[in-house]
């Protein structure tokens, strides 16, 4: 998708990604009974900031390449493996969710795994942004869409589409905590975030929300990798590569961690995920009032998993400018990475008194 706020579809960046090699992707596919265009070549699908996506024909019709990003890989991110599992099931029950239908494991065809994706098109708000005639009515509106299509995510039965092993929901918060406990240590750029880290760290150690049923989980839901129709609905989720099982109170804290509102410091604006702190945006304690209303679900351990998102975000930040900084993307976007992830490892630790 592109810088742009609104794209018509996942909008074509010119050539495919370099070093494609696309007869061996016609190979590999013609063993199982796909027929790649090789002449039609791969368009680059620009706009996101970590899988890389082209598009390509198959059997005919249009389709999405999808592969992990150049460089090393944080643990558990950019799955084709695990993306492809859910989006060849899920939308049996989760029609907002495009289906692939075909994962390659074998580094031999272009080095890395990929996978084919069902190709949609719709609208793309990006960044904080809006498009034109976007008023503060539509932006509450679409509060509103954001929050009912994560409940509806989290209404789908894993058994019913085959992901009922899914994932490990048991230990789930401790496990999650204690990871981006380590990561953060790993990369923590100067001493007093890595002293931010420890504080932030202990206090999730010392809490154990109370265990919600597991429910699928998108782990990266926000507003730019929704698709939108011509009405503003939210018609499709991309970017599943980090789905999995578990409490469904971790999606609600992510999509939380990315809503910047009016009276946020300057780190939160920087972020610049989402224009929630637009005039007709819900604020953050209403976002979560709406998701209680929808599910029926408690949020009285609501604070201990917005804490642990939003410090899982500032960690990713800051693992992104390092990956930027080896070389391994080139991308100009990652030079204030790590500074602005320090900022939300601040930020987080500043939020643990504070309410929504």
């Amino acid at each position: 998708m592109s810088q742009s706020p609104v794209d018509e579809t996942l909008t074509a960046d010119g050539a495919g990604t370099p070093g494609l090699d696309l007869r061996a992707v016609a190979a590999h596919l013609a063993l199982h009974g796909l027929a790649l265009d090789v002449a039609a070549g791969a368009v680059r699908l620009s706009g996101g900031l970590s899988n890389l996506n082209d598009l390509v024909s198959v059997n005919g019709s249009k389709a999405v390449l999808r592969r992990p990003p150049m460089g090393p890989l944080p643990p558990g991110a950019h799955d084709m493996r695990r993306e492809h599992r859910i989006l060849s099931r899920l939308g049996e029950a989760f029609p907002q969710a495009p289906r692939s239908f075909h994962l390659c494991e074998e580094i031999s065809v272009i080095g890395v795994p990929f996978q084919l994706l069902e190709y949609r098109t719709g609208l793309s708000i990006r960044g904080d942004r809006l498009p034109t005639g976007f008023d503060a009515a539509a932006c509450r509106l679409l509060s509103h869409r954001l929050v009912e299509t994560l409940a509806a995510l989290h209404a789908v039965d894993p058994s019913r589409v085959g992901l009922g092993d899914f994932g490990r929901p048991d230990g789930f918060y401790a496990r999650t905590a204690a990871g981006w406990q380590r990561r953060g240590s790993q990369v923590a750029p100067d001493a007093q975030t890595q002293a931010a880290v420890d504080r932030i760290g202990a206090w999730l150690s010392r809490r154990e929300p109370a265990v919600l049923a597991p429910t699928l989980l998108h782990s990266d839901f926000k507003l730019d990798n929704c698709m939108l129709d011509g009405d503003g609905r939210i018609t499709t989720v991309l970017d599943w590569d980090m789905g999995t099982r578990g409490d469904p109170s971790m999606d609600l804290a992510t999509l939380l961690s990315y809503w910047a509102e009016p009276g946020d410091p300057d780190c939160m604006h920087r972020l610049a995920q989402m224009p929630t702190a637009r005039e007709g945006f819900l604020r953050r304690a209403e976002v979560a009032d709406a998701y209680a209303a929808a599910t029926g679900r408690p949020l009285h351990d609501l604070q201990a998993w917005r804490i642990l998102a939003l410090f899982k975000l500032g960690i990713v930040f800051i693992q992104l400018h390092r990956n930027w900084a080896s070389g391994s993307v080139g991308d100009e976007r990652y030079a204030g990475f790590s500074r602005l992830g320090a900022d939300l490892v601040d930020f987080t630790l500043a939020s643990i008194d504070r309410p929504l």
